[in-house]
């Protein structure tokens, strides 16, 4: 696993670690973190962050800048999983939009 992933996983957890029912693993070669047995975010190579999200949600967040439909292997995953490039989510208030965006879909 690179240092990106290490780096951004570590981010991730110190924002959701208050989160009742967080779980991570490691699938799809991504660090995942889920909630209820749900994937809301993922560190992936080169500190990508992998959100899912509702298709409708999705839609209008593919406008943000550095933000695409996830592919996974061959297979692009449609507008409910996106791949935000790491240099959207530099910041932790950046990164944190992205948290609470798979957080509300999650919860809706």
């Amino acid at each position: 696993m690179d240092d990106a992933v290490t780096e951004l996983a570590d981010r991730v957890r110190a924002l959701l670690m208050a989160e009742p029912g967080l779980e991570e693993k490691r699938m799809f070669g991504t660090r995942a973190f889920l909630l209820d047995g749900r994937i809301l975010v993922g560190a992936r190579k080169e500190g990508v962050l992998l959100v899912r999200v509702t298709e409708e949600k999705g839609a209008t967040l593919l406008t943000e800048p550095g933000v695409s439909v996830a592919v996974m292997g061959a297979k692009s995953m449609g507008p409910s999983w996106l791949d935000v490039a790491a240099t959207a989510i530099e910041s932790d208030d950046a990164l944190m939009f992205w948290v609470d965006a798979a957080r509300d879909s999650a919860a809706g």
